[in-house]
Formats: C-alpha cells, sequence, structure tokens
C-alpha cells in the first residue's frame, strides 16, 4: 500500500515536526489519499465495475439494472468524500513545503554566517601573510644592502 520509504520514521526536522502529534483525521486523510492516487486503488476499482457491470448485464446478479444508477451513485459518493480528503492532504503538502522552505532558509542563513566568518578569518590571514611578506622583503633589502656595502668596502681594500 504504502511505498516502503514512506514507511521509515522520518529523520527531517520538517517531517518530523510534521509527523508529531497529528490528528488522527490528518493521518486517514494521507492514507486515503495516498491509497486513491495508486495503481492498485485504480486496477482495483477497475476489476469492481467490470464486475459490477458484467454481473449486471449477463444476470448473474441483478440488483442495479442498466443505467446503474447505483454505480453511479457509488461514484458520486466516493467523490463526494474524495474531493475533501484531497484538499484536507494538498493543505498539509502545502504547510509541509512552507516549513521546508522556512527550514532551508534558516539553514541558509546559519551557513552564510559561518561563511562570513570562515572569510573574515581568511582576510586577517592573508593580511598577515601579506605583513610578514612585507617585513621579509625589508630584511631582505637590508641584508642586501648591508651584503653590497661589504662587497664595496673590500672591493676598495685590494
Amino acid at each position: 500500500m504504502l511505498h516502503p520509504a514512506a514507511r521509515t520514521r522520518p529523520r527531517h526536522p520538517v517531517n518530523i515536526a510534521m509527523d508529531t502529534g497529528l490528528p488522527v483525521g490528518a493521518r486517514i486523510a494521507d492514507r486515503v489519499t495516498g491509497f486513491m492516487g495508486s495503481w492498485a486503488f485504480l486496477v482495483l476499482q477497475t476489476v469492481m465495475v467490470v464486475i459490477w457491470i458484467g454481473g449486471n448485464i449477463v444476470l448473474l446478479f441483478h440488483f442495479d439494472p442498466y443505467p446503474f444508477i447505483l454505480l453511479n451513485l457509488a461514484f458520486s459518493t466516493q467523490a463526494a468524500y474524495a474531493a475533501p480528503l484531497i484538499l484536507l492532504a494538498g493543505n498539509r503538502a502545502s504547510q509541509r513545503d512552507r516549513m521546508t522552505l522556512e527550514h532551508a532558509a534558516d539553514q541558509s542563513d546559519v551557513e552564510e554566517k559561518q561563511n562570513e566568518r570562515l572569510l573574515s578569518g581568511n582576510r586577517e590571514i592573508l593580511e598577515r601573510v601579506e605583513g610578514l611578506e612585507k617585513t621579509i622583503l625589508a630584511l631582505e633589502q637590508h641584508i642586501k644592502t648591508a651584503v653590497d656595502r661589504l662587497d664595496g668596502e673590500a672591493g676598495s681594500r685590494s
């Protein structure tokens, strides 16, 4: 009846929030609409309608002769109950989607703050490396000047 993945316990925070404390009516609406939207329901209903019409035409049973008024009444009753159940399930699906988007937005905000902290940390590191490079260049320049001066003094002595 249900897809195997649908039988597992929810792990996502939105699904946990949507499934905990679920009213009985909401559970019934989800199950009924889940079944009515399945191939099993379509096949079962088709088989029942074929048996109903075939049995009444061939006169195996003759409780609903042509134009099959009871069958039409059954379909009308089914539609009268199915429409509100589908709306209930659709409302819950849209609420779940809304909660999922809010959760994703919250997660995105957290990730954005983490990225900003990482970028500022990287910026500080780059500034320190830049400062160290300047210090190293200044030291290299100072050493080069000192070596040139020593070479100049050694050359003038010879």
